[in-house]
This record gives C-alpha cells, structure tokens and sequence, in this order.
C-alpha cells in the first residue's frame, strides 16, 4: 500500500483528527474492558468474577484478533465513491455502538461475552481501516511524527478511558453508550475533515498476494531469523507479564489492596493509570533519544524490563494505597523506557527492509496474543495458587524473562 497520489490533506489537519480518532478508540478498549465489563460481570456474579472476566477478555481478545486483518483486507479491496476506509470505519464505529448498547442491556455472562465479542469484532474493523491512513496519507518522511501523534493519543485514550469508566461505575449502560457514541464521533471527524482516496487517486500497483499457505510460510520465514525471534519472544513474554496484572486491576483494588476510605476501587484504577501513564510518557521521552545518544539499546531495555518487573514486589510486600502509587510512577516509568527503545530494536533487527510492513505485522502478534492468554493465566494463578500475591509472583517471573530474552540478539548493542 502507498501513498495517495493526490494528497489531500494538509499533514497537520490529518494528524489532528488521527489523535481524536485513536483516543477514542483507545479510550473505549480501556473504558469499557478496563473497568465497566469488570464491574459489570462482578454485579452478575460476584463469586466467580475473576473466572468469568478471564473468559470473556480471553474470548473476545480471539475476535479481536481475527477481525483485524480481515477488516484491513475488506478496507483494501473497497472501490467506493466514498473511498475505501470511510465505509468501515464509520460502519465499524456505528456498529460499535449498537454493541455497547447491547451490552447495557447483558444480564448473564453469556450476553456480555456475546455482545463483547460483537463490539470487538466491529471495532476491529474500525481500528483497522483507521490505522491504515497513515501508510495510505502521510509521506514516508513525516512517518515518525504521525507515529509520535498516535502514541500520544494512545496515553491520552488510557487516561480518558479509565477516569470516564471510573465516573460511571454506577450507572454501567450509560458508560458503554457514551464510549460508543464518542467513538462514532471520531470516525465522522476523521471522515469529513481529512480525504479519502477515491479510485483512481491511489497507486495500485503495489498489492498484497499470496492466500494463507504463503501467509503461514512468510510467518515462519520471518521468525526464522534469529534475532527477529529473540524480539518476539521478548516483546510476547513482556507483554504477557503485564496484560495479567493491568487486565485483572480493579478486582486487585477491589479484593487485595487496602484502600482509603472513600477511594472507591474504580477511582482508584483511573488514578493509577494517570500516573502509570504521565511518568511513562516522560520516561519515554527521555529514554528513547538517550538510547540512541549511548547506542546501548540492549542494556536500556534489559534495564527497564527488570526494573518494571521488579516494581511488583512493591505491592506483592505493601498492599496499600501509597505502595501502589509508588508502584505506579516506577512501572510506569520502566515500561515507557522499554516501550521506546524495544520499538527501535524491532525496526533494525527486521529480516527485510522489503517485508517490513508483514514483518511489523507479525510482531504484533506478540503484543494481541499476551492479551489472549493473560486473562485465563491469570484465573488460574489466582484460583489455584492463593489468590492476587501469586498473580505478582507470576507476573515478576513471566517479566523477568520478557527482559532478559534481548541478550542473545547478536546485530545490536
């Protein structure tokens, strides 16, 4: 895919509604997963609420997962008048809200695992004709800043997300349909404000080829290089360490952390994630341009990563509010440290410069797949193994090897 040939837009008018487009989102997929689900299932069935949000994030993170691609190649193949990502995202996004509807209505947890899947589902088509402005619109010289842009609106989507869900706790419907509404309002701004590509604007030459046989073989190709394999196992073991603390966070504020009185367990998550995210987006800042300065990017995410993993001893030892806070700022700061300079490692340990966009695909896996198997991981730990303590254990260990898995990597330092 490449570049428009008439273009358009003006670079800071398309950054602009890509920043509300991506918060949006990303506010929904914490909002509403992060807390209102949680909260939701706990309301349903308070017995068994760490099982039944193990299942209904682990299901869902499935369709996620699927509906991605699927929705990338709908949205390539669109011949429209109205262009080819406006119809699924705005039909993704209003779908998106039928869906959180649908989940105000859920009185069992087969009707909230169903209706997540659903919103899933749609919002996936939504991301995934979104996220494709960027290779279709922005030059490949300005590549860096729409993806500092959308970085950015991901730190802006998890702290509206959680403070949002966090106010409407107590009337969990009307949570869901104003995530979805807000959602449908980024599509239709990125919609009327930024310009489609209709046919006969875009460069086809270039196209993707190949079924699912060369798909599988390209996959097998790419995590044939030694390297690229250390990445990827790095990144999935990293991201499965954190996904099984952040996805079960309210319940741990709710069943294992001793609260002020007053500071119910929502507030609480929302004002963690603040403060998780400030600190690591200044991490971030720093750590990225000061591993490029020293050339010592193995040592910044090794580090970071043993460093984040070792921030969960802090409420493993002291399960309080301040040793959370405290947690926070340190996790925080550690894992934008790593989230920066493990990005710079992906892009120059890459099998080919050609594939790269396959290539980067592939790596994403890791960061879906963790999401898929943490939720259920982190229900048996918690089940079999006494409860939120052990959670901690598993997370310092599965983190610890995350970190360590950059050092056989042999082309950088």
């Amino acid at each position: 895919m490449t570049v428009a040939k008439a273009a358009h837009d003006s670079l800071p008018r398309l950054l602009t509604a890509l920043f509300f487009g991506n918060t949006v989102m990303l506010a929904l997929y914490v909002g509403v997963a992060g807390i209102l689900i949680q909260s939701h299932l706990a309301e349903i069935d308070p017995a068994n609420k760490v099982a039944n949000v193990g299942l209904v994030a682990g299901v869902s993170a499935i369709f996620a997962t699927v509906f991605n691609p699927i929705g990338g190649t709908l949205s390539d193949r669109t011949r429209s008048r109205f262009g080819r990502r406006n119809p699924w995202m705005i039909g993704g996004a209003v779908a998106a809200l039928g869906a959180m509807a649908l989940l105000g209505q859920a009185d069992s947890v087969l009707f909230v695992l169903l209706a997540w899947c659903a919103g899933q589902s749609v919002m996936n088509l939504y991301q995934a004709a979104l996220t494709a402005i960027v290779p279709d619109r922005v030059p490949e010289n300005r590549r860096g800043t729409a993806s500092a842009v959308v970085g950015l609106a991901t730190n802006a989507g998890l702290i509206l997300g959680s403070v949002v869900a966090a106010a409407f706790v107590t009337d969990i419907p009307l949570g869901y349909l104003i995530f979805g509404t807000a959602v449908v309002a980024g599509a239709i701004v990125v919609a009327v404000s930024t310009h489609d590509p209709r046919p006969g604007e875009y460069d086809t030459s270039v196209r993707r080829s190949g079924g699912l046989g060369r798909q599988l073989a390209d996959f097998v190709s790419a995590l044939g290089h030694h390297d690229f394999l250390w990445v990827f196992l790095g990144r999935a073991t990293f991201m499965l360490g954190y996904f099984m603390i952040f996805l079960y966070t309210l319940f741990i504020f709710t069943d294992y952390i001793k609260l002020p009185a007053g500071l119910a367990p929502a507030t609480a998550v929302a004002l963690l994630t603040v403060t998780s995210v400030v600190t690591g987006a200044i991490a971030m800042i720093i750590g990225g341009p000061l591993s490029d300065r020293l050339d010592r990017r193995r040592a910044f995410v090794v580090v970071a990563g043993v460093v984040a993993a070792l921030a969960m001893l802090i409420p493993l030892f002291a399960p309080t509010w301040p040793a959370m806070i405290v947690y926070g700022v340190i996790h925080g700061a550690a894992f934008g440290v790593y989230s920066a300079v493990d990005i710079a490692i992906v892009t120059l340990v890459l099998p080919s410069q050609g594939d790269a966009a396959r290539d980067m695909g592939i790596l994403n896996i890791a960061n879906a797949g963790p999401q898929i198997a943490a939720p259920a991981l982190a229900s048996l730990v918690i089940t079999a193994f006494g409860g939120y303590a052990a959670l901690f254990v598993a997370g310092i260990c599965i983190s610890l090897v995350g970190a360590l898995a950059v050092l056989p990597i042999r082309s950088i330092r």
